[in-house]
């Protein structure tokens, strides 16, 4: 039964989620707001809305080790699989914009997530954890980064072909926004009931079960909008996906966790963080390289998730 509320939880976060953006997108843009923007908030937000259901739902019930390792998680599984398969499908070409801007921001995003949350190493305390003000910290770089896609959108907007938006009567808009958040929420209420329920079952871990199916659940529509774009040859949609969604995890999604309750940091998790950062900082070597990723690196990311998962279910 635990897997099939499971799966029922997963179908509530997609849907939620489409729901969401396509419901809050219309109403926007009936406020006149440019789809550009929209795209860069309201779409991103909610490609990143399971993990944060999950995170925060998981934060809110004490169950620490899933709130963090989901994000950790989904990470690993956004850089390794989503753009491993990715670029295995079709070469990614990346943009000079995000080698030199998005790549070194989510690089920094890591290194401080891991740095705030390592209490015992840096402030020689009795245990590690994310504080509501270590919230406050990733929230105000969520700010920056926020304020530099903006920006961004603003200055480029000329030279930037813009997604053309559903419009929606307004009441429908509401409908659908107000639908697609209460299944977010119950979404994220099932899939860490159930997956807590499974992790006890096994006499597995919270930290492996927010790794392994909770992750990849909610990474779902990232890896397949990721999959849709390269196959339509827009290689640049599938890489900037992947990476924005890794800074909404860290910088959005723990943020929100954390400043709501703060969340103690199991010391297991350090080695996924140290992984995720490796996964980031290869990838970003192979996209410097030639400006793309091709079908080889593709292929050594996906094998080196595949490792990473024999890995975590041995240990």
């Amino acid at each position: 039964m635990n897997y099939i509320l499971l799966l029922i939880g997963f179908v509530f976060l997609v849907k939620g989620a489409d729901g969401f953006v396509s419901g809050a997108s219309s109403i926007a843009k009936k406020f006149s707001i440019p789809p550009l923007i929209i795209g860069l908030t309201i779409v991103a937000f909610g490609t990143s809305a399971p993990e944060a259901a999950v995170s925060v739902t998981a934060a809110l019930k004490g169950q620490n080790d899933m709130a963090i390792a989901n994000v950790v998680g989904s990470n690993i599984f956004n850089f390794l699989v989503v753009i491993g398969l990715t670029s295995m499908i079709k070469p990614i070409k990346v943009q000079k914009s995000t080698i030199i801007k998005e790549f070194p921001f989510v690089i920094l995003a890591s290194f401080v997530f891991s740095v705030i949350s390592h209490d015992t190493r840096f402030q020689n305390a009795s245990e590690n954890m994310l504080s509501r003000a270590d919230g406050y910290i990733l929230l105000s770089l969520f700010a920056i980064f926020m304020y530099y896609l903006i920006e961004m959108a603003l200055t480029s907007k000329d030279s930037v072909e813009e997604e053309e938006i559903e419009e929606i009567p307004l009441s429908k808009s509401i409908i659908y926004t107000i639908i697609g958040i209460a299944g977010i929420i119950i979404g994220g209420q099932l899939v860490v009931n159930s997956a807590s329920n499974i992790a006890l079952a096994w006499g597995m871990s919270q930290n492996l079960v927010g790794l392994t199916i909770v992750s990849i659940g909610t990474s779902l529509p990232e890896l397949v909008t990721s999959i849709v774009a390269a196959r339509k040859g827009e290689s640049d949609i599938a890489i900037g996906n992947a990476v924005g969604s890794n800074i909404f995890n860290l910088l959005l999604v723990l943020g929100l966790s954390s400043s709501i309750h703060s969340i103690v940091v199991h010391p297991e998790v350090f080695y996924d963080m140290l992984i995720m950062i490796l996964a980031t900082i290869l990838t970003y070597i192979f996209a410097i390289t030639k400006r793309s990723i091709n079908r080889a690196e593709g292929t050594v990311l996906f094998l080196l998730y595949v490792i990473y998962l024999i890995y975590i279910i041995m240990r």
